[in-house]
């Protein structure tokens, strides 16, 4: 590992010899799917390249931290797929939306501008958290590795951005439940 810290391909090409085929065992079972799986090493030895400074022999064996990595992204991906089927069954079971009348589009149209407003006057970092949350659907997590932020900052970011937009907007969702 400390070879693959100092950027040595060969010493990663070693590892992926020896552990790949443990990794990719482990990810088929939790997926069910070889494409899957094969992703799941394949990111796995991205990480492990990425944060080989991080490795720490005090705390286990370099395949235990590769099996944890692998792991963890297999169980991000089952839930990411999860969640994909989820609302693709929702979106088929819905009815179509009724027209709109044109006083609820104009309410609409000024809900949306104060929206945009108010995500103006976030900061920067906690604008563009909330924007790749909602706006294009990212996790905490996926939204961690885009902008190379640690997890718990990407929470708070949102979270503070997401109290800073209620105060902001008040009672725009109109209070009917």
């Amino acid at each position: 590992m400390n070879r693959v810290a100092r950027g040595d391909q060969w010493a990663l090409r070693a590892l992926y010899d020896r552990y790949a085929s443990r990794l990719t065992a482990l990810a088929l079972r939790s997926l069910g799917n070889r494409g899957e799986a094969d992703e799941i090493v394949q990111e796995t030895f991205v990480e492990a390249w990425k944060r080989a400074r991080e490795f720490d022999p005090s705390r286990g064996s370099v395949g235990a931290w590769l099996t944890t990595i692998a792991r963890t992204r297999a169980i991000d991906r089952l839930r990411s797929l999860s969640a994909s089927k989820r609302a693709a069954t929702a979106s088929a079971a819905e009815p179509l939306p009724s027209p709109v009348n044109p006083g609820e589009e104009a309410a609409q149209r000024q809900a949306a501008a104060r929206v945009r407003a108010a995500l103006a006057t976030l900061p920067a970092e906690q604008r563009e958290a909330l924007e790749l949350a909602y706006f294009e659907g990212l996790s905490h997590r996926e939204i961690a590795e885009r902008t190379g932020q640690p997890l718990g900052t990407v929470k708070t970011r949102v979270r503070l951005g997401m109290e800073k937009l209620l105060a902001c907007l008040g009672d725009l969702g109109g209070g009917e439940a």
